[in-house]
């Protein structure tokens, strides 16, 4: 063993222990790794830096712009919607739907973009049906995971491992090489997920997780507008309720106010509904079903996909001119320029009026639509304490039809070969700001930079394990302890090795120490090393025993799930993953075939 083999695998558990410590971000871990290559010279500069300008980068950052764009024009909120109109009031039947079209995204979303999209629809239909968040919050983010195998594009992981396939001598990834074996993984982990996992997750009451996880409700007036599919229909019919999550506190027509109607109510044209939601549930009606917010009325399509327009909450302060008086005998429009959406009334909703006659108190908390230096006015008057941007909540279902061709383009243009994959995304993401889909500051936002620094940094060690020799040193060690258990054994002790490092680290640091040593090995036995990276792009995804994985945080805290509550369901998951692995990776990537 050489001094720069030994600093390197040095190195490797200096990242483990600072992943597994979690004080640092994954994005300094991977700066403090790359400089104490580049400092005493185990990389040079340049070959240290290259990786930052790698394609996958490319990839990865137009397949979040892309992805963003179907999420923020509704698209994906809209097949939300379908699924609780169709799952009507069965809450268990929408629980499994849900969970299928939430792994059957993974054709064209990642992991986490999936759960956090569906995180609400599933807090909602646990609220509505009374069961706890831990009963089905879990499976949400496992049903995110299994998809992951359905094409190169379901995670960041499988485009990481494609990319630096070159590397070796390998051709990249196909855009379906995965599919059969990634669909065989999803059936199998969904029945899993939809028949016995339900016996092993924990019943924890989830009151007052739901509770917390609930944002502000909000009163807020619509109108039905002429030609809408919801005239003639009634309250019930609507789904108004179950589907989007709105509380219809009353109908004014021809100028008389009807309270709590009941569900057999029948809407007509112009009807103004008094409703009462969350911010992201009442800007969601916005041009859904034939229903606008009636305070903005007045304004533009063009104003409301401006760069320059947002939506704030806004809290009035004690001392407040507002206080006491309404919108209207403030002249709130006139003075600020301002739109209020909608109240939050700080005492509860004492009394059900339309939101321009209700009278402000202190603490009442505004939802704000306007331009940004109208808001920015606030900071210095009108009584009004600026909370959060709500800006995100609002999706432009306007562009939904055409940011969803945008994406598909995108998809079809990079996985046919016709234009490059870096090229295709880049492409589809530019569209999408030009067609104002999404804004520029949408596009740089919806980038998880820290992961972008934290994957350039690891590509990077990636190359000092090939450079310095410690990739075929551990390929040496390993192959001694493998040879004797056969071509199979070695699959399953890469699979294991990459399951475990995989759990401390992030998937894609696994993929990328793993990868050259498991080519290198493979070399070694004379077995076809893309078997070896099919085990382990596959199993470097397979992050079901403990919380630490994206789409898993999210949903650790709402379903007030503790650290082994992932490694007792998460454990049968993986041991589905593992098998299924070992019996058709073989089939499809033969063991003893060429590279």
């Amino acid at each position: 063993m050489t001094v720069a083999i030994a600093y390197v695998l040095a190195l490797l558990v200096v990242a483990l222990a600072l992943f597994l410590w979690d004080y640092l971000t994954v994005d300094i871990v991977g700066i403090v790794i790359l400089l104490l290559l580049a400092v005493p010279g185990i990389l040079s500069a340049k070959d240290a830096l290259a990786s930052f300008g790698d394609q996958t980068i490319i990839v990865l950052i137009g397949l979040f712009v892309l992805t963003t764009g179907v999420v923020r024009t509704g698209v994906v909120e809209r097949v939300g919607l379908r699924l609780a109109a169709l799952s009507g009031k069965k809450p268990n039947r929408l629980v499994r739907l849900v969970l299928v079209v939430v792994t059957a995204l993974g054709v064209g979303l990642t992991n986490t973009e999936r759960t956090a999209v569906f995180l609400p629809v599933m807090i909602g239909i646990a609220r509505r049906a009374a069961i706890p968040l831990s009963r089905v919050l879990m499976p949400l983010a496992f049903a995110a995971i299994l998809g992951g195998g359905l094409t190169v594009i379901s995670t960041s992981t499988n485009l990481l491992v494609s990319s630096q396939l070159p590397r070796y001598g390998m051709e990249p990834l196909g855009f379906f090489e995965m599919t059969a074996v990634g669909v065989a993984i999803a059936l199998l982990g969904l029945a899993y997920l939809l028949f016995l996992a339900p016996k092993l997750l924990p019943d924890r009451s989830s009151k007052d997780m739901t509770d917390r996880y609930d944002l502000r409700r909000y009163l807020s007036e619509v109108v039905l507008t002429p030609g809408s599919r919801l005239s003639g229909k009634t309250l019930a019919e609507s789904q108004l309720g179950s589907a989007m999550s709105l509380n219809v506190l009353g109908i004014v027509r021809d100028q008389k106010r009807r309270l709590a109607p009941p569900p057999q109510s029948r809407l007509r044209e112009g009807d103004i509904l008094i409703i009462e939601g969350k911010a992201e549930d009442i800007l969601s009606v916005k041009d859904t079903e034939g229903v606008e917010i009636r305070p903005e009325v007045n304004l533009s399509d063009p104003d409301l996909q401006s760069e320059e327009v947002r939506m704030m909450e806004a809290m009035v302060l004690p001392g407040s001119d507002l206080v006491g008086r309404t919108l209207k005998e403030s002249d709130f429009r006139e003075r600020t320029a301002l739109t209020v959406l909608a109240i939050h009334s700080a005492g509860g909703a004492d009394q059900i009026e339309k939101i321009s006659r209700n009278r402000l108190k202190a603490s009442d908390v505004l939802l704000l639509q306007g331009h940004q230096r109208d808001l920015d006015r606030l900071r210095s008057g009108e009584g009004l304490l600026l909370l959060e941007d709500v800006s995100a909540h609002h999706p432009r279902t306007r562009r939904g039809k055409m940011a969803a061709a945008i994406f598909v383009l995108s998809i079809l243009l990079g996985a046919s070969g016709v234009l490059a994959l870096p090229v295709a995304f880049l492409l589809g993401g530019l569209l999408l700001v030009l067609t104002r889909c999404i804004t520029t500051q949408e596009a740089y936002e919806s980038v998880p930079w820290r992961l972008m620094v934290m994957i350039a940094c690891m590509i990077s060690f990636g190359v000092a394990m090939e450079q310095t020799g410690a990739a075929a040193y551990l390929a040496d060690v390993i192959v001694g302890w493998v040879r004797p258990l056969g071509p199979l054994g070695v699959l399953g002790g890469f699979f294991l090795f990459t399951v475990l490092l995989t759990q401390p680290m992030s998937n894609q640091a696994a993929a990328l120490v793993v990868l050259p040593v498991a080519i290198t090995v493979a070399r070694q036995l004379d077995l076809n090393p893309r078997a070896l990276v099919m085990t382990v792009t596959f199993a470097a995804s397979c992050s079901f025993l403990t919380p630490l994985e994206p789409s898993c945080l999210l949903v650790y805290g709402p379903g007030r799930y503790r650290f082994f509550d992932f490694t007792r369901v998460g454990g049968i998951l993986t041991v589905i993953v593992f098998i299924v692995s070992m019996l058709l990776i073989p089939v499809f990537w033969p063991l003893h075939a060429g590279p």
